[in-house]
């Protein structure tokens, strides 16, 4: 894991080492990515480098994290934009707030959806979709609407979601229309049933009272 700086010019340094990462994995990908290069990028020692990062994962681990956590920050500035919209049209906004993301962070796609670096980036991987689907059950769903314990539906959807993505970057080097349709088509075709299963008895409930 990455050392993390207090002083603030160790942590300027810190994030300027994170910017030319992004460039570098930009411009030669993974398999041009290392600390000799990002040093002489920098120019940098290399022992400059590895003060902060021991590994090239280090850096690929901490720039996971960074984009998740936007990632993350993007649906949940979004709640209640969401709550209104309700769970069909809602799922499509999310799709596409995740797209627009993606397609803007051509380092992050390939660290994201090209398949996890370490095991410390798929648990942060896995992570992220479990509170994407945790914002989903309680925007949508209140936390009761949908069957609560195993499977838990609302990340399988997001698991779902981002199965199309990696396979449209696997394709195409990023997220294409068709993709986010799929995406789209796939989440909602999967929580459809859950849902209707759900609704109906309630609205019966309703009507009786």
């Amino acid at each position: 894991m990455a050392r993390h700086p207090t002083q603030q010019r160790a942590k300027d340094r810190f994030d300027r080492i994170l910017q030319a990462a992004e460039t570098l994995l930009i411009e030669a990908g993974l398999s041009g990515f290392s600390i000799p290069a990002l040093a002489e990028r920098l120019g940098y020692t290399r022992g400059s480098v590895y003060a902060y990062f021991p590994t090239p994962y280090a850096i690929l681990n901490e720039l996971v994290g960074r984009y998740l956590v936007e990632l993350e920050a993007v649906f949940f500035s979004r709640a209640e934009e969401l709550r209104r919209l309700g769970w069909r049209d809602g799922t499509a906004v999310v799709v596409d707030h995740a797209v627009a993301f993606h397609n803007a962070h051509p380092a992050a796609r390939p660290l994201i959806l090209g398949g996890a670096v370490t095991d410390d980036s798929y648990r942060a991987q896995e992570r992220t979709n479990k509170r994407l689907g945790e914002l989903g059950r309680m925007v949508w769903y209140q936390g009761g609407l949908l069957p609560g314990g195993s499977p838990d539906l609302t990340t399988l959807a997001a698991d779902i979601g981002t199965a199309c993505f990696r396979r449209s970057f696997f394709e195409y080097g990023e997220i294409t229309p068709a993709y986010r349709d799929a995406a789209v088509a796939a989440m909602a075709g999967f929580l459809a049933p859950y849902m209707d299963a759900a609704v109906k008895p309630a609205a019966r409930a309703r009507k009786a009272g």
